[in-house]
């Protein structure tokens, strides 16, 4: 039986027209951004904006919620999960337990509860959902401090790392997912006046009106990387376009998204609407609740961000949904000339330092041309360019302070086996050793500094192991004949791995266009001569495009209009007007 809400207070009532007053403007400059791909943000990158505390104060946060319950009131509650980490809890990749516990729900009663939400949601029409959401990501981004300090003792980011990717640029994702959400829904007209003369004095009169009707629940199974750069744009693009959303956090990472979760409900409320348009599943260990959720009859959309073989899943089994997922990359960057060789180095040692290469756009394969390359230093050997390599990792990570704030934590024992692998010489020879760093705030966090392992992709062996993800601080130096075998490699890479950024060294405009048709074929985004404070693992919201949907490495795109489109199908009422 569906549930009868209560009515809203005039307060209440009105608050949907507030807030696209209120939001009008934002929307409309995000529009513009998407079209024009200029750059553009709402949300600062300096914590000081936040308070005068800055990181300081989201860290205060974060300990005030450490070592009890997070309530969420939602209904079908059936246990608690966590807050040991035997019981689900979550552990900060810095050293210690978060402590906190979550509620756990029935899904017989929670996806009803979704369900019921649904009609009021979608009767509010493309802009309301568009205000309100923008309301939500404004709340998320007034407390930025604390959403960074979330992602820093889950995923195990460097303070900088969690400020954009836990905190702005997931909420740039969020609002850019909106601005195409909104685009899309509008992009036929609310009703149509259609005439059609029928012969001499006579016409035939009907009015039409086109409706977006969303398609059913949506489900987020976030990830324990980026829970909420992964996640939002999913999550925002399901519901501007009138679908509830069910959020399945990842266990090593609920709070951000449960952070996320509590916001999004107090708006909806505020705003009229049921807060159960919302909702969190944190799952038992070994619950596989993912699964489950995925394969309910009600869920007809599923955003997922990880493993391949979990979305090889998903894709023979949840047929009920449209699957939406981005995978496993492995990441290739051909190194064949430059201009500037002591930049370059310094780029390349940054890129594949950055969060610990921890990133789905981080270079794992660095191609190099085995008879060396052309720089303004004079002609570089093989042997040269990874020694050098190594020297420029030592100067940006020589101080273990210094390497922290870029390499952040490793996020688990996986990682930290990988790299243990590839010191062990088990790839291949060690070109540049790995280091442990001493966090001077967490001695318990584990990092590293990455190891270079040296290949030569003529043997068979080596070849197998570059065309493998080895997320970590582990990158593979390979040696090949020539740039065109370079260019023909990653290609194949690309094509059988998938990727999600290709990276290019090169002054000569021959190798630079034979690279730019093979990205073009392979489906990859292509950068090239990266230098000074510009990375290959960085992407720009509202500009770039993450993903194309072209390689195994996904088939969704953060964001362009397939992303959102499929979320919701237009409906056309005709009413006869008569002939006249």
């Amino acid at each position: 039986m569906a549930r009868t809400l209560p009515h809203p207070s005039p307060t209440a009532a009105a608050a949907p027209a507030r807030l696209i007053a209120r939001h009008r403007t934002t929307l409309d400059r995000a529009l513009t951004a998407v079209r024009t791909r200029e750059h553009w943000s709402p949300y600062p990158e300096d914590t000081r904006v936040y308070g005068p505390g800055g990181a300081a104060d989201g860290e205060a946060s974060l300990r005030a919620l450490l070592g009890r319950p997070f309530e969420l009131g939602q209904p079908g509650r059936d246990g608690t999960v966590g807050p040991a980490p035997e019981r689900g809890g979550e552990r900060s990749p810095y050293g210690f337990d978060l402590g906190i516990s979550y509620a756990h729900h029935d899904p017989a009663v929670l996806l009803p509860a979704l369900a019921a939400a649904l009609p009021a949601w979608r009767d509010a029409g493309p802009e309301v959902r568009a205000a309100v959401c923008l309301e939500i990501l404004d709340r998320i981004n007034a407390r930025s401090p604390e959403f960074a300090a979330a992602a820093e003792h889950t995923s195990g980011h460097n303070p900088v790392m969690a400020l954009h990717a836990g905190a702005v640029h997931a909420q740039d994702r969020g609002l850019e997912a909106v601005a195409y959400a909104y685009a899309e829904q509008t992009r036929l007209p609310a009703s149509a006046h259609w005439r059609k003369p029928q012969g001499p004095g006579r016409t035939v009169d009907i009015h039409k009106r086109f409706t977006a009707v969303p398609r059913g629940i949506s489900l987020v199974v976030g990830n324990s990387v980026f829970p909420a750069w992964n996640g939002y744009p999913g999550l925002f693009a399901s519901l501007a376009t009138g679908n509830p959303v069910l959020v399945k956090p990842h266990p090593a990472a609920v709070l951000p998204l449960a952070l996320t979760v509590r916001l999004a409900r107090e708006v909806l409320a505020e705003a009229g609407f049921d807060p159960n348009l919302v909702c969190l599943a944190p799952e038992h260990p070994g619950e596989g609740l993912a699964r489950r959720l995925a394969t309910a009859p009600e869920v007809r959309l599923v955003d997922y961000s990880g493993r391949t073989a979990f979305a090889d899943w998903l894709h023979e089994h949840a047929r009920q949904a449209r699957v939406f997922t981005a995978l496993s990359a492995v990441n290739s960057l051909l190194v064949e000339s430059t201009g500037d060789y002591r930049d370059m180095l310094a780029n390349l040692a940054f890129s594949v330092s950055l969060y610990s290469g921890q990133l789905c756009t981080s270079p794992q394969n660095l191609l190099i041309p085995r008879g060396g390359i052309a720089t303004d230093e004079g002609h570089k050997a093989y042997e040269e360019v990874v020694a050098d390599l190594g020297t420029a990792l030592d100067a940006l990570l020589g101080d273990d302070g210094a390497a922290c704030e870029v390499l952040g934590a490793l996020l688990g024992p996986e990682v930290l086996a990988r790299v243990d692998l590839a010191m062990s010489g088990a790839l291949g020879p060690v070109g540049v050793p790995s280091r442990a760093v001493r966090h001077p705030a967490y001695p318990d966090a584990v990092v590293r500094t990455p190891v270079v392992v040296t290949l030569d992709a003529a043997r068979d062996a080596d070849r197998a192991t570059l065309l493998a993800e080895r997320l970590g601080p582990v990158c593979l130096a390979v040696a090949v004949d020539s740039a065109a075998a370079g260019v023909e490699l990653v290609a194949e890479t690309t094509k059988t791995c998938g990727a999600l950024s290709v990276g290019l060294y090169s002054v000569s405009e021959e190798v630079t266009e034979a690279m730019t048709a093979a990205c073009a074929e392979a489906g990859v985004m292509l950068s090239t001569n990266l230098m000074g404070d510009w990375y290959i693992s960085q992407s720009a919201v509202y500009s770039d495009l993450h993903g194309t949907g072209m390689n195994p490495a996904g088939n969704a795109v953060y964001s362009d209009g397939a992303f959102v489109a499929e979320r919701f199908r237009t409906v056309v009422v005709r009413r006869y007007g008569g002939a006249t």
